[in-house]
């Protein structure tokens, strides 16, 4: 069985499904190749989406067994069903993957369940998950297959005692103690997660401060936050065993600069150091597809690989691997191979950890600004003096506007507080604009809400601040 298409896209996760959807909007016969049963790849299977339904769930509950004294409301005999919480996270999963099913069928793409191989520039074998095979025929492939999880040497995870994102969002029981290798934006997410339903959580990160990458003084101030609720950091440490036992898994840790090792004792392990691209066994070696070092595809900036008709986007190029990044991309990519100007700013792409409180930020970070060496000031604005974070009993955290010495131009915003997964996208869609610090000084923001605090920030670029 033989099939033509102007555009098939491997991989149906954000970049991919996005993608497909529109070069089909552009007029081109389009079909997507996926090794799940379910489209939405690991965001919405068992990435972003449910990890952010069962951070959403065990936030409530939190809440409502230990927070809502504060505001007079008394709650006795809180509890939670642990199978039901997972029984509707996975209705949340089930909707939304369903719902690109139906916005396939409307822009009537071609889906094909199973495991596909380039043999050729125009040639896609595919091993189909119900048996047998299908050779698609393409004038332009997209690879869009996303990342895997990253683990450590020797370890090997079993997604029961020791387990990837994957596992920790299916556990069947809360387990006593986590202990969290790596203090990245997974590890930190899933880590709240089940220590509000009760698990004491340790975290082992090697670097100095949680959330690598990201600007210094969020890192070290989010550190602090996340000690306040009672999770237990490890900084500056570096696994050297993860060893099962009857009763459960043991995890021996030394600092980075040498020193004694300590073991920790858990019921469960979750290695949290990263995710890889996914680019093996796609046949790329075959076409001729360039790699680097990183096992990363190289691309040009209209997402064309060195071979003609290959295109890319994701995670399996460079850049951080976010689900909106491969989007933007998916999007960009399919206007270039339809002939027209696809735009992705690189530069503005925001990044949230969805912890409580929230971290976001896009742009550039103090750090690498002093690094390339471009003068900036700096404005700073605390919600413990925002009244509608006074308000809410929610005072954790700041607003930083990062903008250029010379032209104001913002350059970077970092945000600590309960909203600040929302309040990112005011800044992006300023910087994307070109806005300086004056111009959000100057725009009217409503009274009394959080936002505020990125108007002070704002005036806090030129010593301005009214209200602190």
């Amino acid at each position: 069985m033989s099939d033509t298409f102007d555009v098939v896209v491997i991989g149906a996760g954000p970049g991919g499904y996005v993608a497909a959807i529109r070069a089909a909007q552009l007029g081109l016969k389009t079909a997507c190749i996926d090794k799940r049963d379910t489209l939405g790849g690991t965001c919405l299977n068992v990435g972003c989406m449910p990890s952010k339904a069962l951070l959403n769930a065990s936030h409530l509950y939190h809440e409502a067994a230990h927070d809502l004294g504060k505001f007079g409301i008394t709650t006795k005999g809180v509890s939670f069903d642990l199978k039901e919480m997972m029984g509707a996270k996975d209705k949340i999963v089930d909707g939304l993957t369903g719902g690109i099913e139906f916005l396939f069928k409307k822009h009537k793409i071609t889906w094909v369940k199973g495991a596909a191989r380039l043999s050729a520039k125009d040639t896609i074998e595919v091993d189909l998950n119900d048996g047998g095979k299908q050779t698609l025929k393409t004038k332009n492939t997209i690879i869009a297959t996303g990342s895997d999880v990253a683990s450590l040497p020797g370890v090997e995870i079993d997604e029961k005692t020791i387990v990837s994102s994957t596992g920790a969002l299916s556990l069947p029981k809360v387990p006593k103690h986590l202990v969290v290798i790596g203090g990245g934006v997974i590890g930190l997410e899933l880590g709240s997660v089940w220590q509000r339903l009760g698990s004491e959580v340790t975290v082992v990160e090697f670097m100095d401060q949680v959330l690598p990458g990201m600007d210094g003084e969020v890192r070290k101030t989010f550190g602090r936050v996340l000690k306040k609720q009672g999770m237990k950091l490890n900084l500056s440490s570096k696994v050297t065993s993860v060893e099962k036992t009857k009763s459960g898994v043991n995890v021996t840790f030394e600092p980075v600069k040498g020193g004694d090792a300590k073991t920790l004792e858990a019921d469960v392990v979750l290695v949290s150091v990263g995710r890889r691209p996914y680019t093996a066994g796609l046949g790329l070696e075959t076409v001729g597809v360039e790699l680097d070092d990183r096992s990363r595809i190289k691309v040009a900036l209209d997402f064309s690989t060195n071979v003609p008709g290959i295109w890319a986007i994701g995670d399996v190029i460079e850049g951080p691997m976010l689900a909106h990044k491969a989007e933007d991309e998916g999007v960009a990519c399919a206007e270039y191979i339809a002939g027209l100007t696809g735009y992705v700013n690189h530069d503005v792409i925001p990044g949230v950890v969805y912890t409580h409180p929230e971290v976001a930020a896009v742009g550039k970070t103090e750090e690498e600004l002093k690094e390339a060496g471009v003068a900036y000031n700096a404005g700073k604005y605390p919600f413990t003096a925002n009244s509608r974070a006074k308000a809410n009993l929610q005072t954790e955290g700041f607003v930083k506007i990062l903008a250029d010495k010379e032209t104001d131009r913002v350059l970077g915003v970092h945000i600590i507080g309960s909203d600040a997964g929302n309040m990112i996208a005011q800044a992006a869609t300023a910087m994307e604009f070109g806005a300086s610090a004056e111009d959000i000084a100057l725009t009217c923001h409503a009274h009394p809400t959080e936002t505020e605090a990125v108007k002070e920030a704002a005036l806090a670029v030129h010593n301005r601040t009214i209200h602190m």
